[in-house]
């Protein structure tokens, strides 16, 4: 597996080596051993999480905070979509600023995402499945969001603001100046 980093520290692209032949194909989505040494960083997952919707849905952008924020390890099982991680670490020389990749069925490619950064994500085909691992159980009360389209982070959802299917509890998500501090 290659690990790219991405602009924003800690933050990795994953690419697998898939192996075909006649019968289809074959790879390891996950090795903790190689993980750990290839992202420098110790993170023992807890919890997988799967979701499905249709075209146009956007989810987040979400976090957790304090001794209950979550790193992720997210991609895509059917379908394609667009997946952004903004960095809200207060201490981060890149805080505010944000990463996009497309994650899809047909690329196999993860991404990683590590405590201290919202996540969110965006379905381009007509369903997409979405499933992602945490390292750290969920916890409501320390929910956090950010509106996902703050004018300060210049998001770019490759979407029509009319087309996007948004949750009642997402567009009233506050913009990163005033959202809940991750920790």
């Amino acid at each position: 597996m290659n690990f790219i980093p991405t602009k924003l520290k800690g933050c990795f692209v994953l690419e697998p080596k898939i192996i075909f032949d006649e019968r289809g194909y074959f790879m390891e989505s996950f090795n903790e051993k190689t993980f750990q040494e290839n992202t420098n960083q110790e993170v023992h997952f807890v919890q997988d999480n799967q979701s499905y919707s249709t075209k146009g849905v956007l989810r987040g952008l979400h976090y957790q905070t304090g001794e209950h924020a979550q790193a992720k390890l997210v991609r895509v099982l059917s379908g394609e979509v667009l997946d952004v991680a903004v960095d809200i670490r207060p201490d981060s020389e890149t805080f505010g600023q944000h990463v996009s990749i497309m994650l899809s069925a047909e690329n196999q490619k993860q991404f990683f995402v590590p405590r201290g950064f919202a996540h969110g994500f965006l379905v381009l085909s007509e369903t997409a499945t979405f499933f992602y691992k945490c390292d750290n159980f969920y916890n409501k009360e320390s929910e956090g969001g950010i509106i996902y389209n703050d004018p300060s982070l210049n998001i770019d959802w490759q979407f029509q603001e009319s087309e996007l299917i948004i949750s009642e509890k997402d567009k009233v998500q506050p913009t990163i100046d005033n959202a809940k501090k991750a920790w």
